[in-house]
């Protein structure tokens, strides 16, 4: 069972700050240094992500499977892209928060032109009946590897007054400061 909203919000203002005098003076805040710290921790385990890379590979064959890991962000991020014979291009991403015992699977329209990746549309619930199944099986794998519970999109959603990177109050979430202040942006 996930975290209850509270507890979520306590975990996140551990992590990101309340104001954003320290982006602006261009050093980081005690929040971000210990968010530094949890990554180099974090890090530390990284093979394990590598493997539940390679195992997902296996039980998506029909996908290109990516990492979308960035270390501004609060999570490690995985992405299924679909084929290119598809009538539209999508990918499936997964996320597990290093903060909390939480992940989240969405969904990303996309275009390829002259080497450009264009995202059209993210998908969060309901995805498209295309992303359903890779999505429950990326879901179904990072509980499962990982001991983590999928996060309530209602949960998700709830405003959160904190500054996540570029992110700012009143359009911060609980999603951006758990996992990504930019879902779209991947590689």
């Amino acid at each position: 069972m996930a975290p209850s909203s509270e507890q979520l919000l306590s975990v996140a203002r551990n992590y990101w700050p309340s104001s954003n005098e320290h982006y602006l003076e261009g050093e980081a805040s005690p929040e971000i240094e210990r968010l530094r710290e949890r990554w180099e921790q974090e890090l530390k385990k990284i093979d394990r992500w590598w493997s539940f890379l390679k195992e997902l590979e296996s039980e998506l064959p029909e996908f290109t499977i990516g990492d979308a890991t960035a270390t501004v962000n609060a999570s490690f991020r995985c992405i299924a892209y679909s084929g290119k014979d598809v009538p539209k291009r999508f990918a499936v991403v997964g996320c597990v928060s290093i903060l909390a015992p939480v992940c989240t699977v969405y969904g990303l329209e996309f275009e390829d032109f002259e080497g450009t990746r264009t995202v059209h549309r993210i998908w969060f619930d309901p995805l498209p009946a295309e992303m359903q199944s890779p999505a429950r099986v990326i879901s179904r794998k990072l509980e499962t590897t990982f001991g983590v519970s999928a996060l309530p999109r209602e949960i998700a959603d709830i405003p959160v007054p904190l500054f996540v990177e570029w992110k700012e109050p009143p359009d911060t979430t609980l999603f951006h400061a758990l996992f990504s202040s930019k879902p779209e942006r991947v590689p």
